[in-house]
């Protein structure tokens, strides 16, 4: 069994539909980022970083992995059976490749580009304009890699789960993805599989509207976050 401590944001996502692609049992300890829950001592325990996600292993001694990146990498070879992430080596790497393009690039940019789109008080045009269209540009050679072939690593794989789990909140961003046809078919094929869709219910489903009283909420409680 794992224990997965979450909330639902793309970092989170990016765990929870890992879980249910690989069928693995595990139980949510839903955390309120909002009330900084992610900051006691309890679960510094487990990520020193106070971050979500985190997981623990009970069938491994209580292993705890934080880093949504590596929890996506443990699960995969804990099963070990290519699901997700190919045994051999040029294959692992193309999806490990991937993998990383998001945490080092579209995640950090499209990160920025909400703190700065939706989340400051004061709009700086100039920083917006920076991390939003360095965020279109990755969308661009998402899209020219999907042109020619089906998923990002070849298979589905968990660079396809890391990469979506951020695209599907291009309008919160404020992102512009028009004229990306074959990003357009990605989204639409990942969110026809069941278990994202699953996997985007956890720990609760989030509302994505960027404007009324849901997004408000979002804008505030984010708000909060910036400044502990």
């Amino acid at each position: 069994m794992i224990d997965l401590y979450t909330a639902p944001t793309p970092n989170g996502w990016k765990a929870s539909i890992t879980l249910e692609e690989l069928e693995l049992p595990y139980e949510v300890h839903a955390i309120d980022l909002s009330e900084n829950q992610q900051k006691e001592p309890g679960f510094l325990e487990i990520n020193p970083n106070g971050r979500i996600p985190a997981i623990i292993d009970r069938e491994a001694d209580d292993f705890p992995v934080f880093e949504s990146g590596a929890i996506m990498l443990y699960l995969a070879e804990k099963v070990g059976d290519g699901r997700l992430l190919p045994t051999d080596p040029k294959g692992r790497s193309r999806v490990v490749q991937w993998l990383m393009f998001q945490m080092g690039g579209l995640g950090p940019m499209q990160g920025q580009a909400n703190v700065f789109f939706r989340y400051f008080p004061e709009k700086l045009p100039s920083a917006i304009a920076r991390y939003q269209n360095e965020t279109r540009r990755l969308y661009t050679v998402l899209d020219g890699v999907l042109a020619k072939q089906e998923w990002l690593a070849g298979e589905y794989s968990l660079a396809d789960i890391a990469n979506y789990s951020w695209v599907r909140i291009r309008g919160w961003s404020g992102i512009d993805s028009s004229g990306l046809p074959n990003l357009d078919r990605w989204i639409e094929a990942m969110e026809k599989r069941p278990a994202v869709e699953r996997g985007l219910a956890v720990p609760v489903p989030r509302e994505l509207a960027t404007d009324g009283e849901a997004a408000e909420r979002a804008v505030e409680s984010a708000r909060k976050m910036l400044q502990q």
